[in-house]
């Protein structure tokens, strides 16, 4: 292979650049000439003691790492691939008790409980009031008499309200978790002047509050989805401490990525405008994967090799840092025809959006394809003309494809 022609010092994990776009074309020239490389980064850049990390750019090498965990471990410095280059370790380290940093055989026992909450059983019982909820969101939109922020007005309310019905968190607190979220992980985007010491307190009360739920149904048990996580700990399930993290993981997993996701997609839609007169006409069933791989909500995580290994020819060093950019495995030419045209009939679509397979595949993979289903089709209903005003404003996130306002209008 020949080398690819990137600039010196590119990082595909600068906030400053995916503040702006995701580097697809960058991507695509890993892929094509290096598809596993060195990124180098400057010590204690993303937080952490060493000199940069391996990005991994193609479907099938994404794919090994995600399902090979004994190889790459979730737990040796977490999941995610670049923190403020002020925090203490202790504050890495912490992360350890969210789901998504753990490895087995810990993981294997918190997932198999936590799982319970994701059963098909379960999101069957939730789609009618998040039906009525999709209406209500996009009727209320549709009432406003100029233009509106899309974010805010309609991809936040339907993951928000989803997560209050699934864990019985009252609607009326929903502000509160949707405002801890954005502070866990706005850290990097100096519009919101939000520091590292701020998330961590979001974070802390996030966790206070849902530690404060367990509590109060291990007192007076209900007939609901805490309670049967809660209850009756030495038969298997969490304590309030795992309980919290839980619930934390959920307000970014399933609020962030969903929202965004659904942000993506309009934005597609409406400057793909041939696909949004045919999700109109024929509501493709293959629409909401589509609109999950284009959008690809998170661009990356990382893992830590846990011996020498080998990858994509490269030698791979224990405690090597393994960036897996979900962005670049979603649009391989190995794997998706034509991959960066918006095919809302693509079909099939093995994407990694939810994740490359493994034990950190997406538990609410069937929740988010659900909520992303409902809310257009409740667009397409009540707000068909519905047009762009501006172009997006993209949130300055070293891992996360973020969308902070999409202004539009009713035609």
């Amino acid at each position: 292979m020949s080398c690819p022609a990137l600039p010196d010092g590119f990082d595909f994990t600068d906030p400053d650049l995916l503040q702006h776009r995701v580097p697809l074309p960058e991507f695509a020239e890993l892929r094509r000439a290096e598809p596993v490389r060195w990124i180098p980064q400057s010590s204690n850049l993303a937080g952490f003691q060493d000199e940069g990390y391996w990005a991994v750019t193609r479907h099938a090498d994404v794919k090994y790492v995600s399902t090979h965990p004994e190889l790459y471990s979730s737990y040796l410095n977490t999941a995610i691939i670049r923190f403020n280059e002020h925090i203490e370790r202790d504050a890495i380290d912490a992360q350890r008790l969210i789901l998504l940093n753990m490895d087995p055989p810990e993981h294997t026992r918190v997932r198999q409980i936590v799982q319970r909450v994701f059963t098909p059983r379960a999101i069957r019982a939730l789609e009618d009031r998040l039906r009525a909820r999709a209406g209500s969101i996009v009727a209320e939109a549709r009432a406003n008499p100029g233009p509106f922020d899309f974010v805010t007005s309609v991809a936040c309310e339907l993951p928000l309200q989803a997560i209050a019905e699934l864990i019985g968190i009252p609607q009326d607190d929903r502000a509160k978790i949707f405002d801890w979220s954005n502070k866990m992980i706005s850290y990097d985007d100096p519009e919101y002047a939000i520091t590292e010491e701020v998330g961590q307190e979001s974070a802390t009360e996030l966790i206070a509050y849902a530690m404060n739920m367990a509590a109060d149904r291990k007192q007076c048990p209900a007939k609901d989805i805490v309670t049967t996580l809660v209850s009756a700990e030495d038969e298997g399930n969490l304590n309030s401490d795992e309980f919290g993290f839980f619930v934390l993981m959920l307000a970014v997993a399933g609020n962030e990525t969903t929202r965004n996701a659904i942000t993506h997609g309009m934005h597609a839609f409406l400057t793909n405008p041939e696909q949004w007169e045919l999700y109109k006409a024929e509501r493709p069933a293959t629409a909401a994967e589509e609109i999950v791989r284009w959008a690809t909500p998170v661009n990356s995580f990382q893992r830590t090799a846990t011996q020498d290994t080998e990858l994509g020819g490269k030698q791979i060093k224990k405690g090597d840092r393994v960036g897996i950019f979900y962005a670049a495995a979603n649009h391989d030419p190995e794997v998706f025809d034509n991959p960066d045209t918006f095919d809302i009939t693509r079909d099939p679509n093995p994407h990694l959006g939810f994740g490359g397979g493994g034990p950190h595949y997406c538990l609410g993979k069937s929740l988010a394809v659900l909520e992303i289903d409902l809310i257009f089709n409740a667009i397409a209903e009540a707000m068909p003309d519905l047009r762009l005003v501006g172009d997006p404003r993209r949130l300055r996130s070293a891992w996360i494809n973020g969308v902070k306002e999409l202004q539009v209008s009713l035609a």
